[in-house]
């Protein structure tokens, strides 16, 4: 039984040209202990699906699906308290803008300390206080902070943006969730530690058996964790596949230009010759395209791609395309 079951997920926005679909008809699962990788350009929606999992929306926003499921808790039908309990319990996501989501007006170890549940404490009340500190101090070190004394005494603002994303991590393990989407986790940090956070995840991962939903627009990323990706393009899952299934055959040209662009496809190429890439840009919400959306960028687009490709699948490979590549 998956983990996490999400079927035909939508979420339109109103905006002064009129509603549009940020995120249209989006499936996804994950099963039990397992990375899922979930990649795409900056705009495509990937942030979006992850806050519809946690229940973070916003009065223009219209969210609808036919199964959005943790388990067997039904996401779409949770009272606030129940909502609550399930984000205490059982998900927790690490946000892409880690400033923007702390507290400025209280010390960061403050809001660590609140983060760190005291269900598996034992021992009388009056150390429950220190133990929370101790426990706080020991999730900093984990995510590679060594000053914990500077930091937790630090507020956000005073902190660099590459130690509000570790602290967001901290809080965000901090209570053994069964479910962790990852939004671009490392993306603000480092070489080297993005380094020791990805091993802490994969650690996470294999340890606790944490379900992971890794969301990026980078390929190198994901796939050092996930065993499976999906690639979202404008709002919609264009390919599915084992990682290893996906690098070696890519159906879909979006997904085969994003591989192109991983630092050792730069190497293989003879100097000075002009990186492969898509022309064009991500298209607007307000004017999407008719049919496929990368019609206007494929350079392998024809006629019949005026009509909105469906999902194909090919064994255990999904991919929405009229002319995929690679093909016997």
């Amino acid at each position: 039984m998956p983990l996490l079951d999400i079927r035909n997920l939508t979420i339109e926005m109103d905006m002064a040209e009129g509603r549009v679909k940020a995120v249209d008809r989006v499936s996804l699962t994950i099963n039990e202990g397992k990375v899922r990788g979930l990649i795409g350009e900056s705009g495509s929606g990937k942030s979006l699906i992850g806050k519809a999992i946690v229940g973070i929306s916003k009065p223009n926003w219209r969210i609808t699906a036919d199964r959005l499921r943790l388990g067997d808790i039904d996401l779409m039908n949770l009272s606030e308290r129940e909502r609550r309990r399930v984000m205490r319990e059982d998900i927790a996501m690490i946000f892409q803008d880690p400033a923007t989501c702390l507290d400025p007006s209280e010390e960061v170890g403050t809001q660590l300390e609140k983060s760190i549940p005291t269900d598996n404490f034992k021992g009388g009340f009056w150390r429950r206080f220190q133990w929370r500190k101790k426990q706080a101090q020991a999730l900093l070190h984990k995510v590679g902070i060594k000053d914990h004394r500077h930091v937790m005494q630090s507020y956000p603002y005073e902190l660099s943006q590459g130690v509000c994303q570790q602290v967001m991590i901290a809080m965000a393990i901090a209570g053994k969730p069964k479910l962790l989407i990852a939004d671009e986790p490392s993306a603000s940090m480092d070489p080297n530690t993005a380094s020791q956070i990805l091993k802490l995840l994969k650690r996470l991962n294999q340890t606790n058996n944490m379900t992971i939903l890794l969301v990026s627009n980078d390929f190198a990323t994901v796939r050092e964790l996930a065993q499976d990706v999906s690639i979202i393009y404008c709002g919609q899952i264009v390919e599915v596949a084992q990682t290893k299934e996906i690098i070696s055959r890519a159906f879909h040209p979006y997904t085969q230009a994003l591989l192109d662009a991983l630092p050792e496809q730069r190497r293989q190429s003879a100097a000075k010759t002009p990186m492969k890439n898509l022309a064009g840009s991500v298209p607007l919400l307000q004017h999407l395209p008719i049919g496929c959306r990368l019609g206007p960028r494929c350079p392998h687009a024809q006629k019949q791609c005026v009509e909105q490709p469906v999902l194909q699948k090919k064994r255990s490979h999904l991919f929405a395309c009229h002319f995929p590549l690679k093909q016997e």
